[in-house]
């Protein structure tokens, strides 16, 4: 009965699946096992069965996406434009049983598990190809614990071993794990994962998970693990202690573990030391030469700054021969196939359903001349986060906010670009005629990303439809009274500053005309990031073994060390390095950089949400009002346009219980051993 048991637990466990009375119908159970085994002996079923596993990583289980799918994609860097479901989101006044992905994942982590008990039995596969196939299926059974866990917190592991059937369902309910539970079993898995799983593959397969994917997937777990949302300081006061299981566990770290911190570093490491060819290495950034040519949604190089260090180097060591403006962009608007992308680890690829990158970038577009949504945009705080060209703060940082140490107190850049001084070399080189001098002077990340007031749309293909031949290589303007700027319904930018990042030269909507672009679910840039806030945070000196145990990495904190995580970062956005005495040197500061370089470098990628979670920031940032242009002014006021001022449209309000999405009423009836999150109701 041991085959018969393990169906029936992934059966009943896979939370949301099927009814009560379904669990206990035994004839079911004898059906199903003749099923599975039909079709873990027939090549096609058994793929079949393995792209189902996948599948339910769409959705909710997205990582980048339309506000259709997933609503944390717009935290306090993006927005989506106004409406009810947007307001709910960031004001935290939606009820527990509002968007969920508990059982989608459950039902993921169930096809997964029966595919790893039956694979054995299908001799169509050498042993190496049923090793890679159930390696595929722990990293994606894994994978949903992990998108569980970052978004519910701990959750319940479900056994392998199976249950007996006949028991009670009060036997068979699960309580929810710890924390460090769920992290160990993940990282534990994707560990088992790497070991069968291969370096690369091929174009037909490049969206199965790789060594390096597993390996990437672990250090981002780990290093949650080792956040103060699991991990509190000795100063924090909160360490959510409410959090408990049923019997009253904690589940929530209570005392802070350094070595925690040291783990997740070299897990990271694990995936920088990967061998391969980009440099003797698996992984690296991207990076597009420096040219002189120019054309129509291709500008030639803009030297970056001249800081006697990046500037005097070719890549990978400094910027010298490299265009940061073009190396970033190219990352994640379609640009390079898959295959072709040094730092892409995973990724759904073209596996994004409708809500993808493409109606991402559509909900992008101006709608005067891309035919677009014209209501994804960028809020005052995000635009003001981006370093001017030379890496210090723009004039007027977040200076509306007055908050002491991080405002920046100096007036605003005023007036507008000239004629004269569009296009030129000192700072106008991205900008044209009628710009606010604020967007002048700024690194090159920003003009990848930043869709400012008269910044230009490129829009190549729309030179196909003959009624938008001439709607190439246009500034766009958000004045109250322009096409794209304020009107009573519809969507419009609410702060008057829109998102370029994922928009390809090529792209228009007119004729359907937008590039497919991977999903940047896990890159290179991240692990990097993560290596460096790991050894930030350091006082010891830690001797941990590689991922295979083949060599044994020494984990310390010094200036060295983090410039590995960081440099390359700062180097390929064109941007010069911190200081070594006032950054490096100071372990506060060096924390406040790294914080603001993910959410510069991650701006859009679905991390800030949760990024500010895992450090305990939401609620301080997420309470924080938008700030925006304003947009009620006309071209005849853009001074006033361009004076920041609170978006009333764009409500924002954090408590305490939204660190932690509820778990809906459905699930806590059907396992009555669950308990809910802090601050959310029971069903009853």
């Amino acid at each position: 009965m041991k085959k018969l048991h393990n169906i029936c637990i992934y059966v009943l466990l896979g939370l949301g699946t099927v009814s009560c009375a379904d669990n206990l119908d035994s004839d079911k159970y004898f059906k199903d096992r003749t099923t599975l085994e039909d079709v873990f002996t027939d090549k096609t079923r058994t793929e079949q069965w393995l792209a189902n596993a996948y599948s339910y990583l769409s959705g909710e289980n997205m990582e980048v996406s339309t506000r259709d799918n997933i609503m944390w994609c717009f935290a306090d860097d993006i927005y989506s434009g106004a409406g009810a479901d947007y307001t709910k989101f960031r004001t935290g006044t939606y009820d527990e049983n509002w968007r969920h992905s508990w059982g989608q994942s459950y039902k993921g982590i169930r096809q997964a598990s029966l595919f790893i008990q039956y694979i054995h039995m299908n001799t169509r596969y050498t042993e190496e190809e049923k090793a890679d196939l159930k390696a595929q299926a722990r990293f994606v059974r894994a994978y949903y614990y992990w998108l569980l866990l970052r978004r519910y917190g701990p959750v319940p592991l479900l056994p392998e071993e199976g249950l007996d059937y006949t028991d009670s369902y009060d036997n068979l309910a699960r309580q929810r794990n710890s924390y460090d539970e769920c992290v160990e079993y993940i990282a534990s898995e994707m560990v088992l994962a790497a070991k069968d799983l291969p370096l690369e593959r091929g174009v037909n397969d490049i969206s199965r998970p790789t060594r390096g994917a597993a390996l990437a997937a672990r250090a981002r777990a780990l290093l949650y693990a080792a956040s103060p949302i699991n991990n509190p300081r000795p100063e924090d006061t909160d360490k959510f202690t409410d959090l408990v299981d049923h019997d009253g566990r904690c589940l929530i770290a209570q005392e802070y573990n350094e070595y925690k911190r040291a783990r997740a570093a070299a897990a990271a490491k694990d995936v920088m030391e990967l061998p391969g060819n980009n440099n003797g290495h698996r992984y690296e950034l991207y990076h597009a030469n420096a040219t002189d040519n120019e054309s129509a949604g291709y500008p030639k190089t803009v030297s970056p700054y001249k800081d006697g260090d990046f500037s005097e180097s070719n890549w990978p060591d400094g910027y010298k021969d490299i265009d940061p403006f073009e190396s970033y962009r190219a990352v994640f608007n379609g640009a390079l196939s898959m295959n072709a992308n040094p730092e892409l680890i995973f990724s759904r690829g073209r596996n994004q359903g409708d809500n993808s990158l493409v109606a991402m970038t559509r909900h992008q577009l101006p709608k005067s001349v891309g035919n677009g949504d014209n209501s994804y945009g960028m809020t005052q705080k995000m635009c003001d986060a981006y370093y001017m060209s030379d890496g210090t703060d723009c004039p007027g940082k977040e200076r509306e906010l007055g908050i002491p140490g991080r405002s920046d107190a100096r007036k605003r850049v005023e007036g507008f670009v000239t004629k004269q001084e569009a296009g030129t070399e000192g700072g106008y080189e991205h900008l044209r005629e009628n710009v606010s001098k604020q967007y002048a002077k700024r690194e090159p990340r920003f003009y990848a990303s930043v869709a400012f007031n008269g910044s230009v749309w490129s829009l190549l293909k729309n030179e196909l439809n003959t009624d938008h031949i001439k709607d190439i290589d246009v500034q766009v303007f958000y004045y109250r009274g322009k096409n794209d700027g304020f009107v009573s319904t519809g969507a419009w930018l609410r702060t008057g500053i829109g998102i370029k990042k994922f928009v390809h030269p090529d792209d228009t909507n007119y004729g359907a005309n937008i590039l497919t672009k991977a999903e940047p679910a896990i890159r290179y840039a991240e692990i990097l990031l993560i290596y460096a806030e790991a050894v930030n945070e350091l006082s010891d000196t830690y001797n941990i073994p590689s991922w295979d145990g083949s060599t044994t990495y020494t984990i310390i904190r010094n200036e060295g060390e983090l410039k590995k995580g960081i440099r390359p970062i700062r180097c390929r956005a064109g941007v010069p390095d911190y200081d070594s005495e006032t950054v490096y040197q100071n372990k506060n500061e060096f924390r406040k950089k790294l914080k603001r370089e993910r959410q510069i470098e991650l701006m859009g990628e679905g991390q800030r949400y949760f990024d500010l979670r895992r450090w305990k920031d939401a609620d301080v940032e997420e309470s924080i009002k938008v700030y925006g242009c304003n947009g009620l002014m006309t071209e005849a006021q853009k001074e006033s346009f361009h004076t920041p001022v609170v978006i009333d449209d764009l409500p924002t309000a954090f408590s305490r219980k939204l660190y932690f999405w509820p778990i809906a009423h459905e699930e806590l009836k059907r396992n009555k051993l669950l308990t809910q999150n802090p601050g959310w109701t029971y069903n009853d």
